[in-house]
């Protein structure tokens, strides 16, 4: 209940087109990286403040004791581990910290200047609360003015002093440093404003795009989604022109046995016997049908067009037409079809050999339609993705118990390319892995070594799904 609760009360993440957008936090790798970075800049701004006074370096005014030059180094520098944790407050302290050394003369302006810039560029480029930062941002630059501005006075002041005693020596050498310093501020300020925005502004835009490629795997899911639901249409009426074949020659049959019943007993049994077998083809193919139709991993056509109901249901209608596109008597299709669609592939600039193994053997209708369904698809994939050039090997095999067709290619040369589950340009193959379930067939499919690609599907002669063995008691 608890999980639940707090679930449900979780922040979510707004989307990086909307201005509540915020930049993810720092991960554990980003601030141990951060907490070096502090500690490198703490250790070279203590060597460089030694080694000035060691090379006889002088300063405006007395220098501080060295264990209070040391605490306003650790207290500018080390804050800046938590410079992507903390922006705002970093910023604030580094700021307040880099006016108190100056003024206490610490001889130490460049590692200093660092510091400060991270901070400054951190608390733009990794702020979480835009109106914080802003407030920091200006009230630092504020102080930072303010203290210049006290500076100039009282340069001027001691200029004036100077002058009255004769000398402009340290009014000279005033006017030199607070020059300098202004104009490092001001290239570090600037430069860490503007690098900071950018970098805040680069992360929203890789949000954005991230955000858009997940958009579009969902989409190209939820289109996989639809095809293999219209491929299980396409098949379910196909199942019905096979079916009402059979029913149509029932009644033919039945017909038959009634007028000949009286007169010729042993015609009119082996006219019921057809009926019989008939019946129980049909029976037997619904069975099939309705296994493959209420798997568990089948997709909802609800869920498969929900959410932007225009926009999906314009999707479905059109990937729809495209897919249930076919032949009115389909049901006259099958094996015996197969060599004049090669004929046809061969009319088109294909290179296909064609080759019966084993005995024939009578197939049930929906096996010999979805046979001849699968070479054609295998070969619209042979002309798509190896082109007109390749040379196509297509083979029907009648086995002990099972049926099989393979198609190979030599993919005119070129390698084949890895076929994924679910990638969007090969909604072909799931279609014959569909059409193979439906009489509890398998359908291998993978690239050939080194060259093009194979097909195989091996369908048994005769299947009962879990759902007819349990109907019939078996």
């Amino acid at each position: 209940m608890s999980t639940t609760s707090q679930a449900s009360t979780a922040p979510t993440q707004a989307p990086a087109s909307s201005p509540d957008w915020v930049r993810r936090p720092p991960t554990s790798a980003e601030l141990r990286v951060d907490a070096l970075i502090a500690g490198a800049l703490f250790c070279a701004a203590v060597l460089s403040t030694v080694l000035f006074r060691a090379a006889g370096g002088t300063v405006v005014g007395d220098p501080p004791a060295p264990w209070v030059a040391v605490l306003c180094l650790a207290v500018t520098l080390l804050p800046v581990a938590w410079r992507r944790r903390y922006p705002e407050a970093v910023t604030a302290v580094a700021g307040a910290a880099f006016i108190v050394t100056t003024e206490l003369g610490v001889p130490e302006a460049l590692i200093l200047n660092v510091g400060f810039f991270l901070a400054l560029y951190s608390l733009g480029a990794w702020s979480r609360h835009r109106r914080a930062a802003r407030v920091v941002r200006w009230a630092v630059l504020g102080a930072m003015l303010i203290w210049l501005i006290v500076g100039f006075l009282r340069m001027d002041h001691l200029q004036a002093e100077g002058s009255e005693v004769g000398s402009l020596a340290v009014g000279s050498a005033e006017l030199a440093l607070m020059l300098y310093t202004v104009m490092i501020n001001l290239l570090y300020f600037g430069a860490a404003l503007w690098f900071g925005h950018h970098a805040w502004v680069s992360a929203r835009n890789r949000a954005q795009m991230q955000e858009q490629a997940e958009q579009l795997r969902a989409q190209q899911n939820r289109v996989a989604e639809q095809a293999v639901v219209l491929e299980r249409l396409r098949i379910a009426r196909e199942l019905h022109d096979a079916v009402a074949h059979h029913v149509s020659l029932m009644g033919v049959q039945s017909a038959a046995a009634r007028a000949t019943l009286t007169s010729d007993p042993a015609t009119a049994e082996r006219s019921m016997r057809l009926v019989e077998e008939s019946a129980r083809r049909s029976v037997s193919e619904l069975h099939q049908l309705l296994g493959t139709l209420r798997q568990e991993d089948a997709p909802d056509p609800g869920q498969a067009v929900s959410g932007n109901a225009e926009h999906r249901n314009a999707e479905h209608r059109n990937a729809e037409s495209a897919q249930i596109s076919v032949d009115e008597a389909s049901a006259t299709l099958g094996v015996e079809q197969i060599p004049a669609l090669i004929d046809e592939a061969r009319q088109h600039g294909m290179t296909v050999d064609w080759q019966v193994i084993g005995r024939e053997r009578e197939l049930a209708p929906l096996t010999s339609l979805n046979l001849y369904r699968i070479v054609q698809e295998a070969l619209t994939h042979v002309r798509k993705h190896a082109g007109p050039d390749a040379h196509t090997d297509v083979r029907l095999r009648y086995g002990g118990s099972a049926v099989e067709v393979e198609i190979s290619d030599d993919g005119a040369g070129r390698r084949a390319r890895k076929t994924a589950e679910g990638n969007g340009g090969r909604h072909g193959i799931a279609g014959m892995r569909e059409r193979a379930a439906v009489g509890g067939g398998t359908v291998l499919a993978k690239p050939r070594s080194p060259y093009g690609f194979l097909v195989r599907a091996e369908i048994p002669y005769t299947y009962e799904s879990a759902e007819q063995r349990s109907t019939t008691g078996v």
